[in-house]
């Protein structure tokens, strides 16, 4: 630790951050007996991705946008441990310095509908304006809908939100596990089926962060939730061999299951056609082989190169 007496952590600076790193650490004091909420002293730290809420993600660096400055924290000592959205983490390792020691249980990670109208995504007239700032959910949305005008979102939760009340948007879709965490489920119109809006790799998981062999490992470890852990490296491993990152359309959701663990892939392309999808299921202690076999499928059936030109999109708006 930096200090005897405290454990350092630094976070983004957001009500997300802020309402998940409580919840974690909460958790963390319930089930030790020297431990209390002054145990702990939150740094909140700037990222690329905060400070830049405008532009899109894809042009602006792309991967690592919320986390690379609380890494870079964590390297310099400044911090002892980083707490993140572990969607938000690239599948690659940035730096073979840090490692993550602490997964916390998911959360739903299903996609929310917020509408103004109330109406749900099936039921909304054509021509309505649809937020996102995800090339997957474009992708998705235009392969259920062509009749939709989606229009760039950015923000924080808040901001997303005011932006749809004030008639900016006529419906958004956000993670439903970020408006859990910060109690806003009230505001959810609709809960999006898997089956049409299949999550993010690590969509509604929490990850700790340190320098590798660090001590703190055995301190978090007692809240570590296992299946979570499995389920999050299967979905990383997949995307880091075959080189994708998070402003790809691709969805990659595993799920263990009386010991089986079953993974689900799906990919489109940029006017909203699927071009991939495929369910393998394995023993869950074969969860890295279960996820080479997967990554083998797509670069077999998709190829390389096609993924390669799918982390880039020319004009993320859409009118029909």
């Amino acid at each position: 630790m930096s200090n005897l007496n405290k454990i350092l952590v630094g976070i983004r600076d957001s009500k997300l951050s802020r309402a998940q790193t409580d919840i974690l650490l909460n958790q963390l004091i319930s089930v030790s007996d020297n431990m209390s909420i002054e145990t702990f002293d939150i740094k909140t730290i700037k990222t690329k991705g905060d400070i830049h809420d405008v532009e899109r993600l894809d042009q602006i660096g792309g991967k690592g946008l919320f986390i690379k400055e609380i890494e870079q924290y964590i390297i310099n000592s400044k911090v002892d441990v980083g707490i993140h959205s572990m969607k938000d983490v690239p599948a690659e390792n940035i730096s073979d310095d840090l490692e993550i020691i602490c997964w916390l249980k998911r959360e739903n990670p299903r996609e929310a509908l917020l509408s103004n109208s109330g109406l749900k995504f099936f039921e909304l007239p054509p021509g309505s304006v649809i937020g996102t700032s995800s090339i997957r959910r474009r992708a998705q949305i235009l392969s259920l809908r062509k009749d939709l005008k989606i229009k760039l979102l950015r923000g924080n939760v808040d901001t997303r939100i005011k932006k749809l009340r004030e008639n900016n948007y006529d419906s958004i879709i956000l993670s439903l596990a970020g408006l859990k965490r910060l109690g806003l489920n009230d505001q959810v119109t609709e809960e999006l089926n898997e089956e049409h809006f299949l999550p993010a790799a690590c969509q509604g998981t929490v990850g700790v962060q340190s320098k590798c062999k660090s001590n703190l490992k055995k301190i978090f470890k007692i809240i570590n939730h296992y299946e979570t852990e499995i389920e999050s490296l299967t979905e990383r491993k997949v995307l880091r061999d075959i080189k994708a990152n998070c402003n790809s359309p691709i969805s990659v959701y595993a799920k263990t299951k009386n010991d089986i663990l079953v993974i689900r892939c799906e990919i489109f392309d940029h006017d909203g056609f699927k071009i991939f999808s495929k369910i393998l299921s394995d023993d869950k202690n074969n969860y890295l082989n279960l996820a080479v076999e997967l990554a083998g499928v797509i670069l077999k059936d998709v190829g390389q190169d096609k993924i390669n030109k799918l982390n880039k999109i020319d004009d993320f708006n859409y009118s029909p």
